[in-house]
């Protein structure tokens, strides 16, 4: 009774009163627990570094570029990567190629012209077809050749009665019978007779007709000039040909053919007569044919702005026909080129391009023009000096 009234009349409890059995006293101390155990685990799985450690320092470069150049520090592990050596310069040939066309030549090439105008009676043969020298390639029933014949007829009939004349007077000048004028007279129509007949006989011949030919027989015969094959035929059985300055088809001696190379302008200057060439075409795939450069032509064509060299190839059996694509590779005069390895060799946009030491693990990038490719080794004609320290392994690492 006294307790109570004295609780209720306000004063403290004493002293050594018990906090935690109040439900506050109780969640400060769970609250106290629990922080220490997520105290506790931190330090466990992280460490006591965690405290105190600062911001992670930021990972080394592996190369260093200013301006032009890269620098390979020396912790980078591209110093392992990389190989530089030293490029020499090795004697050759160079090589380089160009497209070409198969073609006949010229010299050997003959277009036919009629010798007269006239109906097409009959054409021989056929486009492609191969002909001997004097092999009739056509027949034409032509007026021009009946006029000439006519011609003929008459100068002969007129030479054989101006030979009896002349006979003759001299026969009558013999006796007296016959003045020196009438004989004189009789001598100069022999000789105009004569004259005029083998001018109609030649003129004949020219024409391809046969002077003791009769009736039907009478017909130009256009006939074969060399022989060769049939490249080109304008002409058919029953047209009329009003010009005889038209080619009605063409021959071809293919037994001997051009392989034309069209050399870019920057490698004229190393293609020269006699160079040693190399063939390959589409047609004949794993073939490659070997010749000599026959000339080179003295002017640049102004569309293609490419030179004509001229290769001769013999052809005994046609398997090179005219417009055949080619490719060909020559080889121009002994030189000496830088070489380097093919892996020296990057491509930058529409450049090949190397890196050059310039100070020790010190690179540049330069461009330079590579010749044809032969195997591993790349000679190089322009943008490299002998003795050059250049990447020829790892370039890629650091190219950009």
């Amino acid at each position: 009774m006294e307790a109570n009234e004295q609780n209720q009349s306000g004063e403290s409890p004493p002293p050594n009163q018990d906090h935690g059995a109040t439900p506050q006293g109780r969640a400060f101390l769970w609250g106290g627990l629990i922080l220490g155990v997520i105290a506790v685990v931190l330090l466990l799985t992280h460490g006591f570094g965690l405290w105190g450690r600062g911001a992670a320092a930021p990972e080394a470069p592996l190369a260093v570029r200013k301006g032009g150049q890269v620098f390979i520090p020396e912790y980078s592990p591209l110093r392992k990567e990389l190989a530089v050596m030293a490029v020499p310069a090795v004697p050759g040939n160079p090589l380089f190629t160009a497209p070409g066309i198969v073609e006949s030549d010229p010299v050997r090439t003959v277009t036919v012209l009629p010798a007269g105008a006239g109906r097409v009676s009959a054409v021989k043969v056929a486009l492609g077809d191969r002909v001997q020298r004097g092999q009739v390639l056509a027949v034409i029933d032509s007026p021009d050749l009946a006029q000439a014949y006519d011609d003929n007829d008459k100068a002969a009939s007129t030479a054989v009665l101006t030979a009896k004349n002349l006979k003759y007077q001299e026969a009558q000048f013999k006796i007296g019978a016959a003045a020196q004028r009438d004989l004189d007279q009789a001598r100069s129509d022999n000789e105009q007779a004569v004259a005029e007949y083998e001018r109609t006989r030649e003129h004949l011949r020219a024409m391809g007709g046969a002077e003791t030919a009769r009736g039907a027989a009478r017909l130009l015969s256009v006939r074969s000039p060399v022989d060769g094959a049939i490249t080109a035929l304008s002409i058919a059985t029953g047209a009329t040909i009003n010009d005889d300055t038209q080619p009605i088809m063409t021959v071809a001696d293919l037994s001997v053919v051009w392989v034309t190379a069209f050399v870019a302008e920057k490698d004229v200057a190393n293609v020269a007569r006699n160079d040693d060439a190399e063939v390959t075409l589409d047609a004949y795939p794993g073939k490659t044919l070997h010749g000599k450069v026959l000339f080179v032509s003295h002017i640049i064509e102004p569309d293609s702005r490419r030179n004509k060299t001229r290769i001769a190839f013999d052809n005994p059996d046609y398997a090179l026909k005219p417009n055949m694509f080619a490719n060909v590779t020559l080889r121009g005069p002994a030189q000496s080129h830088v070489v380097v390895p093919a892996s020296a060799l990057l491509m930058n946009n529409d450049r090949t391009t190397v890196f050059v030491e310039s100070a020790p693990w010190t690179f540049e990038r330069r461009s330079v023009e590579p010749l044809l490719q032969e195997g591993s080794q790349v000679p190089i004609l322009s943008g490299l000096k002998p003795g050059e320290q250049v990447v020829v392994k790892g370039g890629i690492l650091i190219n950009d």
